[in-house]
């Protein structure tokens, strides 16, 4: 296993979190891959339900169980688990009260359901004790099953209630197997072997969530990580052009000209003007990048920037933003 000095030195579960639609599930998959590189074996965790860890790994639907789904570079592989809420809550049953047949009947009678409606903090301390249970988990020798775990987590709006699981659980039991399980994930989660790093994209409302967030997870004392700004666009104009765009002083006559010399001389002035119209939307773009960068330079967290992929994501778009992750220092 290569050595490689990064921002996390130390840190073994990686939480990530952000607003829906900021790429957070994409980003979680990166720097699994970017974690792995190198002949190490890192556990992907997704706690929500949705398979997104199968459809970007190109696999099909994940059962309840730990399965190897990518090879990193330079060896190292990538594990990923879909935590199923009723069979994460039925071995937890038989885990610590033997109740493994009647965990069965309970999701039969759909009295699971019930449970975790009433009591979402014991669902969540189930979901987060599944991971914290990975980061812990030794072989015979003492050495670690997995170098590190990357938990695929809940948006930003719920990663307070979801991480901060000791609070949740207070009002449900105050001591027996319950509250002990909940005090070991906490352990895990306040350690300084934890890390909770936020996904943005440069738009106002996800970068006001990401400030909320590392506010709230602040408050309650518990390891903030770093910021990843996904998908962010690269200026196409230069900086004249853009203040031009801008300002609507674009000399789309002249751009008419340049069609016209290149050969292009049907619907020249139409297709200019469709020209101008995207200049300004992509100055305006970049306008709103640059502003909500500079709100984003109050923090002290590392920052790391992954670009939008031309031609989408796909499984090599992955690798491609592993790779950029590792060469930022994330991983």
């Amino acid at each position: 296993m290569s050595a490689r000095d990064t921002d996390w030195d130390g840190v073994r579960l990686h939480v990530v979190t952000g607003k829906g639609g900021a790429g957070k599930t994409t980003v979680a998959a990166a720097l699994a891959l970017a974690l792995a590189t190198g002949g190490r074996r890192v556990l992907l965790v997704e706690v929500e339900g949705r398979q997104g860890i199968a459809q970007l790994f190109d696999r099909p639907p994940l059962p309840y169980e730990e399965r190897k789904v990518a090879i990193a570079p330079d060896g190292g592989e990538v594990c990923a688990l879909a935590v199923d809420t009723e069979e994460a809550l039925i071995e937890y049953l038989e885990m610590f009260y033997s109740l493994k047949r009647a965990g069965k009947a309970m999701t039969r009678l759909g009295v699971v359901d019930f449970v975790t409606t009433i009591a979402p903090g014991l669902r969540d301390v189930i979901l987060t004790g599944k991971t914290s249970e990975a980061v812990r988990r030794r072989n015979k020798d003492g050495s670690f099953v997995y170098d590190a775990v990357v938990m695929d987590a809940p948006p930003t709006g719920r990663i307070t209630k979801f991480l901060n699981v000791n609070e949740e659980i207070s009002g449900l039991a105050k001591m027996g197997p319950i509250r002990n399980h909940a005090d070991t994930v906490m352990r895990v989660v306040r350690s300084p072997e934890t890390a909770v790093h936020f996904v943005t994209l440069l738009e106002e409302m996800p970068v006001q969530e990401t400030l909320d967030g590392i506010r709230d997870l602040t408050e309650v004392g518990l390891p903030i990580g770093g910021v990843v700004v996904n998908m962010e666009h690269p200026p196409m104009l230069a900086a004249d052009d853009l203040a031009a765009a801008t300002a609507g002083t674009l000399d789309v006559e002249g751009v008419v000209r340049g069609l016209k010399a290149s050969g292009l001389e049907h619907d020249a002035e139409e297709t200019a003007a469709v020209l101008a119209a995207e200049a300004v939307a992509h100055a305006r773009r970049t306008a709103l990048q640059g502003r909500e960068t500079e709100r984003l330079s109050t923090l002290s967290q590392p920052r790391y920037v992954l670009p939008l992929l031309p031609d989408g994501m796909d499984l090599g778009g992955l690798y491609e933003l592993a790779a950029a992750l590792r060469e930022q220092g994330a991983a």
